[in-house]
């Protein structure tokens, strides 16, 4: 887990309009300060990802996401606190004003309160939600370890912070928060395939 100092240090990089890469609950995260819409860019150039894909926001807990989503009913409230904190992420309604970039021009935000502790332990030091996508080159593989974040991206990550995954094989599954539906599979853990 990064100590005082290096947290400090990842702030400063995310308050600059600089990318990070950070390990998640099954592959190894890019991050950058979802409200600026430089730093959204630039990370949607790195992976050669189209802008009108959206992307993920992770979060410490509820209060952190509460200002980028619209107001959810009671129903939408339960199915999410009945998946988080864990490996599950859920399209919402997004609130107003939102980054294009961020929700891909969409009405809807994909966000996850992440029970992985180095993710939370970088929201808390941010203070509220990073962006979280795969680290690679879209249609790539997605980076396991720092070693490949490194290799495979280079100078376009800012800061690399090292640390284990998490229990998945891959990818966050993601669901739709309204109807429940799954919109990506993602991958188990070895007590989730054994279950």
């Amino acid at each position: 887990m990064p100590g005082p100092h290096q947290l400090r240090v990842i702030c400063r990089v995310l308050r600059a309009g600089g990318l990070i890469a950070y390990p998640t609950e099954g592959v190894y995260g890019l991050g950058c300060d979802p409200a600026n819409p430089v730093a959204l860019a630039r990370l949607l150039a790195l992976k050669h990802r189209s802008a009108g894909m959206g992307l993920i926001l992770i979060a410490a807990d509820m209060v952190q996401l509460r200002p980028w989503l619209a107001p959810l009913d009671a129903e939408v409230e339960q199915r999410l606190a009945r998946g988080w904190p864990g490996p599950l992420t859920w399209v919402v309604p997004v609130a107003e004003g939102a980054p294009r970039l961020l929700t891909g021009g969409r009405h809807s935000v994909a966000v996850r309160v992440s029970a992985h502790p180095l993710c939370r332990q970088l929201c808390r030091a941010w203070g509220g939600p990073l962006v979280s996508t795969s680290a690679n080159r879209h249609g790539r593989p997605p980076a396991r370890s720092a070693l490949q974040v490194r290799r495979w991206l280079g100078s376009g990550v800012d800061f690399v912070v090292s640390g284990p995954l998490g229990g998945l094989k891959g990818p966050t599954p993601i669901r739709d928060a309204l109807d429940n539906r799954v919109l990506r599979a993602g991958a188990v853990s070895g007590n989730e395939a054994q279950s």
